[in-house]
């Protein structure tokens, strides 16, 4: 399984952009996919997942309300929507595939992405 995020960059506050992260290698359907980022000097940090099938999303609670993510099977691809960015946004942004829950634990994903920088001017 490969995973490669794209779709960061540089925003002002109050911003949007579109994150994705497309998979190659084994079914894209059998696995739950989260979204986990990292800003210099801290943990990583769950940011949204959502199941395999796609009829369950979590999120973390500093995003709810802004960001959705969503997954197109068909495409093989796992998307994240941030919309009414903040600086305290500003991170690597990491896709990651994985079974079993809870969804929002880093231990729970086998696989992830290379990360893409998302920053946040004021």
């Amino acid at each position: 399984v490969q995973l490669q995020a794209s779709g960061g960059g540089l925003v002002q506050t109050g911003g949007s952009l579109r994150l994705s992260c497309a998979q190659s290698g084994r079914a894209f359907g059998s696995y739950n996919k989260g979204w986990f980022r990292q800003a210099p000097g801290k943990e990583r940090e769950f940011v949204a997942a959502i199941s395999w099938s796609g009829g369950n999303t979590y999120y973390g609670d500093s995003v709810k309300g802004r960001f959705t993510i969503s997954r197109d099977n068909a495409k093989n691809t796992v998307y994240l929507q941030m919309n009414s960015l903040k600086p305290e946004d500003t991170a690597v942004y990491f896709c990651a595939a994985g079974s079993g829950s809870p969804l929002d634990r880093t231990e729970k994903y086998g696989y992830w992405g290379q990360g893409t920088q998302v920053t946040v001017s004021s």
